[in-house]
């Protein structure tokens, strides 16, 4: 189900795809967890919009191949999660759109099926992201450096190393994946190399690495423990950690060996903040 997304539609309300944009936008955000970001307003709510499209994965709905959503995200730097166009999906599901703003029937019908597809989708997207038992919904703490949104997640059972990866942890498990701080850095994920299912790995020991144009970066893992799930969706589909490296993201999975012992040398998410931002700043990664 698309849920907890950000959703910008086009603003083109002069043409019927951009009506039916509007449409389905409204109809996805009969999901309370679902927030609408105005075209119109953007540029006069910047700081409100930016915080909704930091704190949710952003789905754009253009009307036509003009694509005026898509560019409104690009130009304030937005990382889009899913995107369609009206105009083409309409023509992929033989349906001819009329040339008045007035939504009939026909169009009704595209709605309810881009709909469900979407909904179809992000359900296709969970189930597949690997054989794992938890499953885990984050809240965010966003900061932004220059054109860059930084998320980092504030549950209390979520710990870190200085490393830049993150662990949640349930009772004798944890699931493992790096920050975003680190995808940005890397940019575009091109490579994903996994541990294997039954290793044994010890605090601060390598559990895997991701590999941009710019970097190999090893990943480092917060506890020690023996690796009981992969994310095999990873594996085709590495761009998931740029995308979301926390819900979608996430690497691997461990049954802890120590995982009070381990905690001992983790930090929470205060200071892991506090890190991150002096690294952004040092850094100046604008």
């Amino acid at each position: 189900m698309i849920e907890n997304y950000a959703i910008l539609p086009c603003n083109g309300l002069d043409k019927c795809a951009g009506a039916i944009s509007r449409e389905l936008a409204i109809k996805l955000c009969e999901n309370d967890k679902n927030e609408i970001i105005c075209p119109v307003h953007f540029r006069v709510a910047e700081k409100k919009y930016n915080k909704i499209a930091g704190d949710h994965p952003l789905l754009v709905i253009d009307g036509c191949q003009t694509r005026c959503a898509s560019k409104l995200a690009a130009e304030k730097n937005l990382r889009i999660i899913k995107k369609i166009i009206i105009a083409e999906e309409a023509k992929g599901h033989g349906i001819e759109l009329n040339d008045n703003l007035r939504i009939t029937d026909q169009e009704r019908v595209l709605i309810d099926t881009l709909f469900n597809e979407l909904n179809r989708e992000e359900d296709n997207i969970l189930s597949s992201s690997g054989e794992s038992a938890l499953s885990c919904e984050f809240d965010y703490e966003t900061f932004q450096n220059g054109k860059f949104i930084f998320r980092i997640p504030k549950n209390g059972e979520v710990l870190y190393n200085e490393n830049d990866c993150w662990a949640w942890v349930n009772e004798n498990r944890a699931r493992i994946g790096v920050t975003d701080y680190v995808q940005q850095n890397l940019s575009d994920i091109l490579y994903f190399y996994p541990p294997e299912i039954g290793d044994e790995i010890d605090q601060f020991g390598e559990l895997g690495s991701i590999e941009s144009s710019k970097a190999v970066f090893e990943m480092v893992s917060p506890f020690s423990g023996k690796v009981i799930s992969v994310n095999e969706k990873l594996e085709k589909n590495p761009e998931l950690i740029n995308e979301n490296p926390y819900e979608l993201g996430w690497v691997a999975e461990l049954e802890l060996t120590d995982p009070e012992g381990d905690k001992e040398l983790l930090i929470g998410f205060e200071k892991y903040l506090e890190i991150t931002k002096k690294k952004v700043e040092d850094a100046n990664v604008r």
